[in-house]
């Protein structure tokens, strides 16, 4: 029997013990700051001759580290070297390949705080941020273990008298992992070893801003008994080596987490045939969002307010399931608003190394322009009533943003921002509301704060997306709990941490035996 499956908890900070050993994770970080990190071809450690370097967003003169950057050559020395490694490794039983996921596992438990501390460095998480980051990334791992586990033996399927069928799964072959930045760890890391542990063979890159804890991640990986060549680690750029991977002939399917357009670049460049393939590419896809929390004039308000803050603002709106958007029906508008901006401006805002700072930095330069540019659209669009201001001398801190009585077609309620900002709309009524939620080409998460029980079964039959939260926040999906995915744009709603997500990373073939 498969032992049932318990997320990972998350760390109890008030508490003086867990405080200290995060600070003592912090230290250990420092301790190899400015390290350099090859790739990992076939078990072998590469140098390149170019660099990719890292540096961290609250201070950005600090270099993280440095990792080698893949070039084409590179890529086609990984590609063939994981699709040699498949022919061994798909015939390795589940058990043996769950057993990896385990004490990969079981190592980054015992590392949590300094996992975690590097992703406070690398990628400006807050301390509770990081750690939900590092706890999800065990629970990926444990949970798809488990998952394998179940399903080694297929699915029952009927029989005749002298006929024996057998329905099971089998992996598809070598598969490419592009991974995001404002979750390093556990979208890197539940996405690879979704693919390893379905008996696949995988060729990472990772996001070009967070290299480090992935590179950290391969290390533990290696560490846990994982054979040559079933994952390589290649760094690069996406425009070099994440197309040429894409099209790759040997390449079976591609698993991504990021942009819309980028999304859509990859599932259009995997639907061509090349040269030598024999097969339909398949493509697992999380796009993003434009998620809207809608409150009901019944809503308990003190908690419709919290939600809202802390589901737009959590690690600076840098998550695809971000409230970027809330909708209010006009009898408790102004109320809710009141009460939204009262709590932001309670927000501490800076280098995310101090536990007190609930707001750390937006990810890089970039990131940095674009959140002001639409913080000035939105100065048009909207009424602002807190934020509004950044500043980048030091690191790139935006400060949390709010507009409100933005129109439903406003370019800030439609277009995803990845930022501090959200916009309040004002709804005729409860109808009205998920009118507006719909209002938009991405389907990912949405709440609804209501305490009347026909709004919430309205919503679950007409509010259109992938996760739908009732009186929560819309971010902050559980392994096993919520599994995650949305609709339209927001991808091929693959509901990472599901009881079906390990299917996508397979085949079914049935064998039917006459006796």
């Amino acid at each position: 029997m498969v032992q049932a499956y318990k997320h990972e908890p998350f760390t109890d900070f008030s508490r003086s013990n867990n405080e200290i050993a995060y600070l003592e994770g912090l230290e250990e970080v420092k301790s190899y700051l400015g390290q350099e990190y090859d790739l990992l071809i076939n078990g072998e450690r590469v140098k390149a001759e170019e660099k990719i370097v890292s540096y961290n967003p609250a201070d950005k003169q600090e270099v993280i580290g440095t990792v080698s950057k893949a070039n084409r050559e590179l890529a086609e020395q990984a590609i063939v070297a994981a699709s040699e490694a498949f022919e061994s490794w798909r015939k390795v039983k589940p058990e043996s390949r769950a057993d990896i996921l385990f004490r990969a596992a079981a190592i980054i438990r015992r590392r949590k705080h300094e996992f975690s501390a590097l992703l406070t460095k690398e990628a400006g998480k807050p301390w509770n941020e990081a750690d939900g980051d590092t706890a999800e990334a065990i629970d990926f791992m444990e949970f798809y273990a488990r998952q394998i586990l179940k399903m080694k033996n297929g699915i029952s399927v009927e029989s005749r008298p002298g006929e024996h069928n057998q329905y099971q799964y089998v992996p598809l072959g070598v598969g490419i992992i592009i991974s995001p930045w404002n979750f390093p760890l556990a979208i890197m890391a539940g996405t690879t070893v979704a693919a390893i542990v379905s008996g696949n063979t995988v060729v990472l890159k990772p996001a070009s801003t967070t290299p480090i804890v992935a590179a950290k991640f391969v290390e533990v990986m290696v560490e846990a008994g994982l054979p040559a060549g079933v994952l390589n680690f290649v760094p690069g750029s996406g425009a070099e080596v994440g197309d040429y991977l894409v099209d790759h002939p040997k390449t079976r399917f591609i698993s991504f987490t990021g942009s819309r357009d980028v999304g859509m670049r990859i599932y259009e460049r995997a639907s061509k045939v090349q040269k030598g393939q024999i097969w339909l590419k398949r493509v697992i896809a999380e796009m993003g969002g434009k998620d809207t929390i809608v409150v009901d004039r019944e809503a308990n308000l003190d908690l419709a307010a919290e939600s809202i803050v802390k589901s737009a603002f959590g690690f600076s709106g840098q998550k695809c399931s971000a409230c970027s958007r809330a909708v209010v029906v006009e009898e408790v508008y102004e109320e809710v608003l009141a009460r939204v901006v009262q709590l932001t401006k309670q927000l501490r805002v800076g280098n995310p190394e101090a536990k007190e700072h609930f707001m750390g930095p937006v990810i890089d330069a970039s990131a940095y322009k674009k959140v002001m540019h639409y913080i000035e659209i939105g100065k048009k669009e909207g009424r602002l009533m807190a934020g509004g201001e950044g500043d980048d001398s030091q690191g790139y801190f935006i400060q949390p943003t709010i507009f409100a009585d933005v129109e439903p077609n406003a370019r800030l309620m439609q277009e995803e921002i990845f930022g501090p900002v959200v916009a309040i709309a004002k709804a005729k009524d409860f109808a009205h509301a998920i009118e507006i939620a719909n209002n938009t080409e991405y389907g990912l998460t949405g709440a609804v704060i209501s305490t009347n029980r026909a709004h919430i079964e309205q919503a679950q039959e007409d509010f259109h997306v992938g996760n739908l939260y009732v009186n929560r926040g819309c971010t902050g999906a559980i392994v096993g709990y919520q599994p995650f995915g949305g609709f339209n744009m927001s991808g091929t709603d693959s509901k990472a941490g599901g009881p079906d997500y390990l299917v996508l990373h397979m085949q079914a073939k049935t064998i039917s035996e006459m006796y």
